[in-house]
């Protein structure tokens, strides 16, 4: 697979490494942008069956385009070639191979790559009165000059069912290999991306630079210039586990001990606004998404900050200014919503927790140790009551962090992060420089840490659940990070509340897939009644974690219970089976 993308990669031209690049990820732009089609099958149901009255009025009149669904075709004839598409989606579960089997009756134009990805850009972009009959036009003329094969995967990024079997790093891998015929270049690869999230501008820059690589230019020294940039997020640091704050200490040696805070993660970007422009912050969550729309606290960011330009790293968390008490995790998600955002801050306010900063004007700061980062921070963000500067303990001693970490429990927090002091900030889960310790035994359940689980089916209630339509749900995860494959973990019936499973259902039924998504590996004794998307993150507590004949992960979870719900996370972010070996 890597080697076919990377001769995907050497075939294209200049001006084709992004838009491919998105395209391979189902997308129109990079991961942190946000440009939806807005099709929902029920458009493109009607779309494929338009092409389908075009092909069957071409076969009568020898135009390929006659008809147009119209004039041969009355509104009686259009309803029961939409009858047989509607069929043929139930018979395949898969709108793509519906469009592939119609687009067999047509004749391709060989549109090029910049073609379809220029069309489909513009589709995504009608909006207002009459967009969604533009839309649906517009899908109607571009799968009439694809091939069958190109309708298939047109549709499947129309409608966000692209999957293609690789990740992000898979590409890396490729874009090495296009250069070096190897994977040698992907660490190089990876700390660049990391800096600057945007696989197609690092493809871009990566292979305008092949012939220099190939003649012999050091690669690290060529992707220095692919460095932070306000407005691109960097992929954030996350926490490794240890057991205890003496083996924290033998690890690390002397720590920042941090609180950690049950709030949404977000890395914000901002640029000061000039010639009485307004300022421009951004929000990016932890899985770089934007969520700027969610905070318009963030607006009044630049009357505190002593920069024109840089990034912060922070932890939003509800608040309660009348009990003086922060609020949960479930409270805070409440904000991320698309409308009613100012009645949503009104009824729950925000405070920013800021820990780290990652650029300040000009100066990338992320191979810059802990430490210097701290002053910078001290000096950019000035003391005020919604932008707070984290409160730190510097300590070496594991029975003086143990009892920090432990009071803030107390305070209904989850506990300390230790930082290493003389760390630069590493993206992901590498290395010890960030670490978290398990938690105490009995707070969250009898094993030692939670687990943050995907949602891939349920089943239908019995006896008093009926009436909520769900009983149980089956959640798995992935062998490690970059895997695809998402094998089962658990069975879930008990420790929900009435409440619970009905929020469950109702946040399930819009994920809900007429078939098996095919990185799923089930047992046929666990298939359950519904198949939902991944797109569900649950955090999971438990007693234990033993081996098990049934799931296809080799392990299980003994009394296995819902904490709640993590909006925050992608399915890629789960906790995996190699990271839950550590855990027991």
């Amino acid at each position: 697979m890597t080697a076919i993308l990377a001769e995907l990669y050497q075939a294209l031209d200049p001006v084709e490494i992004k838009p491919a690049s998105y395209l391979m990820q189902g997308s129109l732009v990079p991961a942190y942008q946000s440009l939806e089609f807005q099709l929902s099958n029920k458009m493109v149901i009607r779309a494929l069956s338009r092409l389908q009255a075009n092909y069957s009025a071409a076969g009568v009149s020898g135009d390929k385009y006659a008809g147009a669904a119209v004039g041969l075709f009355g509104e009686e004839d259009l309803g029961a070639i939409t009858a047989e598409v509607e069929k043929a989606f139930k018979k395949y579960g898969d709108l793509g191979l519906v469009a592939e089997e119609i687009a067999a009756a047509g004749q391709s134009d060989d549109l090029s790559l910049l073609d379809v990805y220029n069309r489909l850009y513009e589709i995504a972009g009608f909006a207002g009165g009459g967009s969604q009959e533009r839309k649906v036009a517009g899908l109607v003329d571009l799968l009439s000059g694809l091939t069958p094969l190109g309708a298939k995967f047109a549709v499947r990024i129309v409608i966000g069912k692209l999957r293609l079997g690789f990740s992000t790093m898979t590409m890396l891998d490729a874009l090495s290999w296009a250069v070096t015929s190897n994977k040698e270049h992907h660490d190089i690869l990876e700390a660049a991306y990391q800096k600057r999230a945007d696989v197609g501008e690092l493809a871009e820059f990566y292979l305008m630079h092949r012939q220099q690589l190939v003649a012999g230019q050091d690669a690290a020294t060529m992707l220095e210039d692919y460095t932070v940039e306000v407005g691109v997020p960097v992929v954030p640091a996350l926490c490794q586990r240890l057991n205890s704050t003496e083996e924290i200490i033998e690890k690390m040696g002397k720590v920042l001990a941090e609180p950690k805070y049950d709030g949404l993660r977000i890395q914000i970007h901002f640029i000061r606004g000039k010639n009485n422009q307004s300022d421009q912050v951004t929000a990016f969550t932890r899985n770089l998404e934007d969520i700027s729309h969610m905070f318009p606290e963030l607006n009044k960011l630049g009357r505190y900050l002593n920069s024109d330009r840089c990034i912060l790293d922070a932890e939003a968390i509800g608040y309660d200014p009348v009990a003086d008490r922060l609020l949960t995790f479930q409270q805070t998600i409440t904000r991320k919503r698309k409308h009613g955002i100012d009645e949503a801050a009104q009824k729950v306010p925000v405070r920013f927790y800021v820990f780290d900063i990652l650029k300040a004007d000009n100066e990338s700061l992320i191979n810059k140790p802990l430490e210097e980062r701290k002053k910078v921070l001290q000096r950019v963000l000035q003391a005020n009551s919604q932008f707070i500067n984290t409160p730190t303990l510097e300590s070496s001693d594991p029975g003086e962090l143990r009892e920090y970490h432990e009071e803030l429990l107390k305070e209904g927090l989850e506990g300390a992060v230790m930082k290493q002091l003389g760390s630069n900030y590493q993206s992901g889960r590498k290395g010890w420089k960030w670490v978290k310790i398990k938690e105490t035994e009995g707070t969250r359940g009898k094993l030692s840490d939670t687990l943050d689980l995907i949602v891939l089916g349920y089943y239908s209630g019995r006896g008093k659940r009926i009436a909520l339509g769900i009983g149980a749900f089956l959640v798995g995860t992935v062998e490690d990070a970059g895997s695809e494959e998402i094998k089962t973990i658990a069975k879930i019936g008990t420790g929900l509340t009435d409440e619970q499973f009905l929020e469950l259902r109702e946040r399930l039924q819009p994920l809900e897939s007429p078939s098996k998504p095919s990185q799923y590996d089930v047992p046929a004794g666990l298939v359950p009644d519904v198949w939902v998307q991944p797109k569900l993150v649950v955090e999971i507590a438990a007693d234990e974690i033993t081996k098990s004949p049934i799931h296809t992960a080799g392990i299980a979870l003994r009394f296995p219970r819902l904490v709640k719900f993590r909006d925050d996370k992608t399915w890629e972010q789960a906790t995996t089976i190699v990271e839950m070996k550590q855990i027991i």
